[in-house]
C-alpha cells in the first residue's frame, strides 16, 4: 500500500486557515476525484481543476459522485462537505473537515449548559444586530421583538428599493420552484450562508449543534451564526436578483451573487472574528495533545501509567 501515489498529508499548520479561503463551491451532476493536490471536477463539457485547500466548503447537488481518492483530499485539506438536495436548498448530510483541537468546543458546551451564561451569549447575538443602540437593559422577549421588527423592516425597505412585491416568507422544502421570485432566491442564497457558516463553526473546533438562539436542531448553531448575516447580504441580494427581468435559474444566479456578495464583506473572517467574540475565546494556540481529565488539577498527561505494583 506504500506505493499508492499522491502528497504526503499536509499538517494543519501548512493549511490555509479558514477564513483566507474561498467561500463555497456548488457543484451538481458531475464526478469528483483526485489529481495530484487537486479535485478533478469532470462532466460533459470537460473537466476543471480545483485547490482543495482554496476553500472552505463544497454542496453537492443532485448527480454528483465522489470517488475515495477525493475524499480522502478533502479530508486532508480540512474541506466541509455538505450533500443538498435539488437547487442547494436542502441538507442531506454532511462530512466534518479535520480539527484536533477542543477547546473552542469545551467553552462552547460550558457557556450553553449555564442558563447564565446562555443569556448572556443570546444578548451578544442580539446586540451585533443592533451595534449602535444600548439594549442591556431589553429582555429577551423584548429584544426577540425588536429583531424581528428590524427583518420585517428590511423586507419592506428591500422591497420598495427594487420594487418587488413581498407578501412574506413562504418556503416549502418539497416545491422549491411553487416559492415567488425573491422566495426562491432567499432560499438559495441562505442554503449558501448555512453552508459557509457550517464549515467556519466545524474549522473552528464548536459543535453545530450547540445553538443559543436556535435549539433542539443538529445545525443549531449554524442557523445563530448564518443570522447575523442575513439582513447584510441574502436579504438585499434576494430582492435584487428577483427584480430582473430574467428568472430562469434563479437558484444558479442567487448562488453566484452570494458567493460575490461573501468575499466582499469578508464574511469568513468576519464569521471566524464573530464566533470567538461571542465564545469569548482568544485565539490562542492549543496543544495538539491528548490529556486524562482530572476533577482536582483539570488535566494530566496521557499515555502514563499511574498504577503501582502494589495496586490491586
Amino acid at each position: 500500500m506504500g506505493n499508492i501515489p499522491g502528497i504526503t498529508r499536509p499538517d494543519l499548520q501548512a493549511l490555509p486557515q479558514i477564513a483566507d479561503r474561498m467561500t463555497f463551491l456548488y457543484l451538481e451532476r458531475c464526478v469528483l476525484n483526485r489529481q495530484d493536490s487537486a479535485i478533478t471536477v469532470t462532466d460533459d463539457r470537460g473537466c476543471v481543476f480545483v485547490p482543495a485547500a482554496s476553500i472552505s466548503v463544497l454542496l453537492l447537488g443532485p448527480g454528483t459522485k465522489i470517488t475515495h481518492r477525493a475524499m480522502e483530499l478533502i479530508g486532508d485539506a480540512g474541506v466541509s462537505v455538505l450533500w443538498v438536495g435539488e437547487q442547494g436548498v436542502r441538507f442531506y448530510a454532511g462530512g466534518r473537515p479535520l480539527s484536533h483541537r477542543a477547546g473552542m468546543l469545551i467553552r462552547q458546551a460550558e457557556l450553553v449548559s449555564n442558563t447564565r451564561s446562555h443569556l448572556t451569549v443570546v444578548r451578544r447575538m442580539y446586540e451585533m444586530r443592533f451595534p449602535n443602540e444600548n439594549v442591556s437593559t431589553l429582555t429577551l422577549q423584548q429584544l426577540r421583538g425588536r429583531e424581528g421588527a428590524r427583518i420585517r423592516a428590511v423586507y419592506r425597505a428591500m422591497s420598495k428599493q427594487w420594487n418587488v412585491p413581498w407578501d412574506g416568507r413562504e418556503y416549502d422544502p418539497e416545491a422549491f420552484e411553487k416559492g415567488d421570485a425573491v422566495n426562491q432566491a432567499l432560499s438559495a442564497g441562505h442554503a449558501c450562508l448555512y453552508g459557509v457558516a457550517h464549515a467556519v463553526i466545524l474549522a473552528l473546533g464548536c459543535s453545530p449543534g450547540l445553538g443559543f438562539v436556535h435549539v433542539g436542531h443538529d445545525n443549531a448553531f449554524v442557523y445563530d451564526i448564518a443570522d447575523l448575516y442575513k439582513a447584510e447580504i441574502t436579504i438585499p441580494l434576494a430582492f435584487e436578483v428577483a427584480s430582473r427581468e430574467e428568472k430562469d435559474n434563479i437558484a444558479s444566479v442567487m448562488r453566484r451573487e452570494t458567493r460575490d456578495a461573501m468575499v466582499q464583506h469578508h464574511i469568513l473572517e468576519k464569521m471566524v472574528h464573530d464566533v470567538h467574540a461571542l465564545l469569548k475565546k482568544e485565539q490562542e494556540e492549543e496543544l495538539d495533545a491528548v490529556f486524562l481529565w482530572d476533577n482536582k488539577t483539570g488535566s494530566v498527561e496521557n499515555g502514563h501509567s499511574y498504577g503501582t505494583e502494589d495496586d490491586p
